[in-house]
């Protein structure tokens, strides 16, 4: 059976190699200002889900830079929760009190997205986006968090577009088993989930498996852009199809256990046929993140089919170009693409290592 393998992009790959290192935030001309501001506040020193809130803030605005979004929108990207939400109690600066200091800083358009963004329903606004409540137009009418009874708003299409984005990119940077399990079913939460009975799902970070709905959910998000109202506010994310595409509840749940049954080394281990045959299954279900392709390709390689593990690792680096973060959350965005550039190189000049030891030793030709 073909695998549907991704061809790779030349032009998001450059982008994406733009962004490799920690220096590109200080190389950004639009955010690189906020950053001793939003330094000084402690978020480098704050705990945020699968690290510290800076990497959190950081790793949104890196997809958003990725995905091409206005400055604006960018700037919401870095400064999404520094309001406090209703998710964490993170406040970093005082909505009011400080909102004149901050609009001073990014300007009233980008200031007055972030406070939108900080203190409507996110709740509700993800539960009617993926029900498709939206008006013709493509504006959408909620509450903000708060005390009964809430004060009704209503989003702009630009708005309900942009908070659909930075929404996409907010959950696939944090999102994994540990918070799957601690906030279940998201955004249908079952609050009656006790900590001193479920005990085990509560010891951080767990086995860092990655989610097993979150992604389908994202995709969710992405189809609500292909509204009429709201197709051509901004750029579309380079993600299932430039947003075209669904990815089944059940499939990515199979091809997570596919996956994890692979890392884990639940698989026989004398031969690699049988976590091949499982790998390509788990692309075949969900073929839009590269990690499972990565490993792919390194089997392959280690079975001798290098044309196999190049293209597999190509359509690895297409995935991870194209989101700007990891979705096995157990190394960063940045390694999982170094090492699947050793597996690219490796397949394309033949040279895999034969011996353990020489693992160690390679390394990529600039």
């Amino acid at each position: 059976m073909n695998m549907p393998w991704n061809r790779l992009d030349a032009d998001l790959f450059e982008r994406a190699q733009a962004l490799l290192d920690e220096e590109w935030l200080a190389r950004d001309a639009d955010l690189a200002p906020l950053l001793p501001v939003v330094l000084e506040r402690g978020v480098g020193q704050d705990w945020h889900k699968a690290g510290t809130f800076r990497h959190h803030l950081a790793g949104v605005a890196r997809s958003l830079a990725l995905w091409r979004q206005p400055r604006d929108i960018r700037l919401l990207g870095l400064l999404h929760s520094v309001y406090g939400n209703a998710f964490v109690d993170l406040v970093k600066f005082d909505a009011g009190s400080e909102r004149g200091r901050m609009q001073a800083l990014i300007g009233e358009a980008a200031e007055h997205l972030v406070y939108l963004f900080c203190t409507m329903s996110r709740t509700q606004f993800v539960q009617k986006l993926l029900a498709g409540e939206l008006a013709a137009d493509g504006s959408m009418t909620l509450h903000r968090n708060g005390p009964e009874p809430r004060q009704t708003i209503t989003l702009t299409p630009y708005e309900v577009a942009a908070f659909a984005i930075v929404s996409m990119a907010d959950s696939m940077e944090q999102w994994f088993s540990w918070q799957e399990d601690i906030y279940s079913r998201f955004p249908h939460v079952d609050g009656t989930r006790q900590q001193s009975v479920h005990w085990a799902a509560s010891l951080w970070p767990g086995p860092m498996r990655p989610s097993s709905r979150m992604l389908g959910q994202i995709a969710g998000l992405g189809l609500a852009l292909q509204h009429p109202g709201l197709r051509e506010q901004l750029p579309l994310p380079p993600v299932f199809g430039h947003c075209s595409q669904a990815l089944d509840a059940g499939a990515e749940a199979a091809a997570v256990a596919l996956y994890w049954s692979v890392v884990q080394l639940d698989q026989p281990l004398v031969d690699a046929d049988a976590a091949i045959a499982t790998l390509e299954q788990a692309v075949r279900l969900n073929p839009w993140v590269g990690e499972p392709q990565m490993v792919l390709a390194q089997l392959y390689l280690g079975a001798g089919r290098d044309a196999e593990a190049a293209l597999a690792a190509e359509s690895a680096l297409q995935c991870f170009s194209a989101w700007g973060n990891a979705w096995d959350k157990r190394v960063q965005w940045d390694a999982w693409i170094a090492w699947t550039r050793i597996l690219l190189q490796s397949a394309r000049e033949g040279s895999w290592p034969q011996r353990l030891d020489k693992l160690n030793n390679i390394a990529l030709k600039q």
